[in-house]
């Protein structure tokens, strides 16, 4: 068990650097190669894994508010982000479009806590300490849960903290839950820990594939192609499950099993963009009325169809 933590704390480190740091592609002056951003887990991560899309400089991002950060600052061309990053993105003044959708991956975003602290339904955690990563798609959920279990969030103490950060907090009883996407979600999942609820009913967690705007209208033709080899990929994972988690678990650096079970909830084919402005728009205004954005931003008008048509 020691050495099983040792080895999450070491994989959740290096993922908190490469997020904080990016890597030395990112940094480089744009010479016209597509520049991805990507998280560890998302669809992006088995392109990456297979080599399917050769010519293209990767940068690895602990999470979704590290990648549109980095899309702000110009420093990578397209990258994926959960449901709420593309919304506190938007009210932060950042240009981009979104280009593609995955279809809805609830069970793959949790709360999670301690068997022996006897919580039974997340009306338990009142006036107790959730940690959640600020502006993810876990963030929405958390607004999702409280509105169903009529709480606000002046009924918890929220702590924010990334990835890296929280599950040392919830192994050390510094908070009473954590919630938490996969594959951090499948790693926290050791003896002792109970999954108080997800997101099933409450939220979609979708993957969004996010362009620049510049890139958008000065790589229209490699982000086509790029979308296609995407939707391709994620296809041929989705029909070969086994072999996607003997490819994704070296990428990963987590062990096979773990890999497996993260994916079987995690991993959904691409979704049109129809109805997706409506949708994403509802979570925006959401949002802007806790004042957790700092005013109604109009994201539904930022939903673009173009890489949809086939490339040349």
């Amino acid at each position: 068990m020691r050495r099983s933590l040792a080895a999450v704390a070491t994989l959740l480190l290096a993922v908190a650097l490469a997020g904080c740091g990016n890597d030395s592609e990112a940094a480089e002056e744009d010479s016209g190669t597509l520049r991805i951003g990507y998280q560890r887990f998302g669809g992006l991560s088995l392109i990456k894994a297979r080599g399917d899309a050769p010519g293209v400089t990767w940068s690895l991002f602990e999470s979704g508010p590290a990648l549109t950060e980095a899309l702000k600052a110009g420093a990578i061309d397209l990258g994926q982000t959960g449901e709420a990053p593309p919304i506190f993105a938007a009210a932060a003044k950042t240009d981009f479009v979104i280009a593609g959708v995955g279809a809805p991956s609830p069970r793959s975003e949790a709360v999670l806590v301690k068997e022996s602290k006897g919580f039974r339904t997340f009306a338990d955690l009142k006036g107790k300490t959730v940690a959640l990563n600020k502006g993810s798609n876990v963030h929405w959920l958390l607004v999702k849960l409280l509105e169903a279990n009529k709480m606000t969030l002046q009924d918890i103490n929220v702590k924010y903290l990334k990835p890296a950060e929280g599950r040392p907090a919830f192994d050390n009883d510094q908070v009473d839950a954590w919630i938490i996407w996969d594959p951090y979600f499948a790693l926290a999942e050791q003896p002792g820990v109970k999954v108080l609820a997800d997101a099933t009913g409450l939220a979609n967690n979708r993957e969004y594939i996010l362009v620049g705007k510049n890139a958008a209208g000065q790589k229209t033709d490699q982000i086509k192609s790029f979308l296609q080899t995407y939707e391709k990929t994620t296809a041929w994972g989705i029909e070969h499950p086994d072999e996607r988690a003997a490819v994704l678990a070296p990428e990963l650096k987590i062990d096979e099993p773990t890999t497996k079970r993260a994916l079987a909830r995690a991993a959904q084919p691409v979704d049109k963009l129809d109805g997706i402005g409506d949708e994403i728009q509802a979570i925006a205004d959401g949002f802007a009325d806790l004042k957790l954005i700092p005013g109604k931003v109009d994201v539904k008008s930022l939903v673009d169809t173009r890489f949809a048509e086939a490339a040349p």
